[in-house]
């Protein structure tokens, strides 16, 4: 008897290929994904990518701002964690490559071997902010430059993406966000993040003027303001993140069912607005675990 799992077969393509196919078929949203089960919802829910947030990371794994504290290796483990849960390919925040030029090839690399399908590069210098954040500081754009070159020497899979994000705007203006684009894309990344644009002027004008695949941001309380992703796909952005949106709100409902638990004694009046036992355990494929131990085992209750 076949095991349930041999008729799952991971695509041929690479995860940087399935990526960027995705985008080249159509513009995606992309989900972040703040633990193994978001992912496998998103997939079931018919995304095409998903993401791993370096803000949902520090927050909700570890406890921490988002200012540069977690490591590449804490990164990396739980890259491989969610790359291993879906079949979707995970596009994964890298920081400012977690030090120099000599850091982001090991970083390259540890995501690469995670199973990643790509990672961004900020051009921030250490210690970070939050992209929407004020205190930014950029490092100089040929350092930049330098690093970019670096990630895509890197790289074992030629179809791994590489990602440069630019914090420019917020911090040394919009025309140098677009010369650092610019500067980044002649280095080789694949494609461009500006972040923080503040209209929908700005990210049309920036996607007029700078030739490359382009990657919105589209996160609540920022500095921006949160366009329908079909304008977005219309000015030429070939991806759409969603960053925190599903975190945020999880965190929203964990907190209101807690304080209605302490207040009330009861959950009972909440059950309608909890995902069931059932919903869990399809999520979850319960069914083919439980197909797997008869396959082992038979039918140990008949012993």
């Amino acid at each position: 008897m076949p095991l349930p799992y041999s008729k799952i077969s991971k695509p041929m393509a690479t995860p940087g290929e399935r990526l960027q196919s995705a985008w080249n078929d159509q513009a995606i949203m992309i989900p972040g994904v703040f633990n193994a089960l978001t992912a496998k919802m998103a997939e079931q829910l018919g995304y095409r990518a998903v993401y791993l947030s370096g803000g949902a990371l520090s927050a909700g794994w570890a406890g921490v701002p988002d200012v540069g504290l977690l490591t590449s290796t804490e990164f990396a483990e739980q890259a491989a964690i969610l790359a291993s849960s879906t079949h979707l390919p995970l596009l994964c925040d890298a920081d400012t490559g977690f030090g120099e030029v000599v850091n982001v090839e090991r970083t390259v690399r540890l995501y690469e071997k995670a199973g990643a399908a790509g990672l961004h590069l900020e051009d921030q210098m250490l210690p970070k902010r939050c992209g929407h954040l004020s205190g930014k500081g950029l490092i100089d754009a040929q350092a930049m430059v330098y690093k970019v070159r670096a990630a895509v020497l890197a790289r074992q899979d030629p179809s791994f993406v590489i990602v440069a994000r630019t914090d420019a705007r917020s911090v040394e203006g919009f025309d140098a966000a677009i010369d650092r684009a610019r500067r980044y894309v002649d280095a080789g990344a694949d494609m461009i993040f500006p972040e923080a644009l503040e209209s929908i002027d700005e990210f049309a004008r920036f996607a007029r003027e700078v030739k490359a695949p382009l990657i919105a941001n589209m996160t609540e309380f920022g500095r921006g303001p949160l366009i329908e992703f079909s304008r977005l796909a219309e000015l030429g952005y070939r991806a759409v993140l969603y960053p925190l949106t599903a975190f945020r709100s999880a965190m929203k409902a964990a907190e209101e069912t807690l304080m209605h638990l302490r207040d009330h004694g009861s959950q009972r009046d909440r059950l309608d607005q909890m995902q069931t036992r059932a919903e869990l355990y399809n999520l979850l494929g319960y069914a083919e675990w439980e197909a797997r131990d008869q396959a082992y085992f038979g039918d140990r209750r008949s012993e």
